[in-house]
């Protein structure tokens, strides 16, 4: 739940970008921020999973530490996708976490491999294995008649991939109003409505269904709001982004990276 700041907190923007020149950390600043705050009618346990992902962290120029009102013990571990997890028990009552972070960026675009092809299942490594199997939020078992009906007879690579982007984005509505934290790639298919990460699931239930390995990443999209990516293993060495803004190469500074539950 996102709400203004109280007068003890500065008001941060979501992301903000700031062009200038430094060959050193590349050609732009993207300023990056969050407030989350809640009300808990007693103790609660947090894992939070909110930091900068390491593969990024050379390229901070102001650290995005946590701040928490009010101020409580912490821990902090790293889960078996790299990710920088912190640990907290919030008191009852209001309990807000901000951060205003700074990351240099190329400014460049996702790059674009028109010309990829795809990794057979059986030549996939080993560690890639987990993202092609269901999961709660992608129901690959459910979707694979589909996936396969619409894009089992498309040449493999690149462009069945995009193939799949397009068919969702065609499919689902964005609409605030249908998120809900519980839904499913499967009843976002059927209901044809929801938000960023809607999209993410469905497209990334289709590619598990075709033997494509994703997961998803959520990161910075543009000027203004959190996005998810699903990175996808297509190419020889290893996985390559695709955003869910539709029809847009976007610059990313990604927040998080997987995890084998999406």
């Amino acid at each position: 739940m996102l709400r203004s700041r109280s007068p003890m907190c500065r008001r941060v923007p979501h992301a903000t970008l700031l062009f200038y020149n430094s060959g050193a950390l590349g050609h732009m600043l993207i300023r990056w921020g969050y407030e989350l705050v809640y009300k808990f009618e007693q103790a609660t346990p947090m894992i939070l999973n909110l930091n900068v992902h390491y593969s990024r962290s050379q390229d901070l120029v102001r650290a995005d530490t946590m701040v928490m009102n009010p101020a409580v013990p912490l821990s902090m571990y790293r889960d078996g996708f790299g990710n920088w997890c912190t640990r907290v028990v919030a008191p009852p009552g209001r309990f807000c976490i901000t951060a205003d972070g700074l990351i240099g960026d190329s400014g460049l675009a996702e790059p674009a491999s028109p010309h990829a092809f795809e990794h057979t299942v059986e030549s996939l490594p080993d560690e890639t294995r987990v993202y092609l199997l269901p999961s709660r939020y992608c129901e690959t078992e459910l979707v694979a008649p589909t996936a396969w009906a619409k894009f089992g007879s498309m040449m493999p690579g690149w462009s069945r991939v995009q193939a799949v982007v397009d068919y969702v984005h065609s499919l689902i509505a964005f609409d605030y109003q249908c998120a809900r934290p519980t839904k499913t790639a499967w009843e976002a298919f059927n209901e044809k409505r929801g938000v960023c990460r809607d999209y993410a699931h469905v497209g990334i239930a289709f590619c598990r269904a075709l033997n494509i390995r994703r997961d998803i990443a959520p990161g910075i999209w543009a000027i203004s709001a959190f996005r998810r990516w699903m990175p996808r293993w297509i190419l020889p060495g290893g996985s390559r982004p695709t955003s869910g803004a539709h029809g847009t190469r976007s610059i990313r500074a990604t927040i998080s990276a997987a995890s084998a539950g999406c």
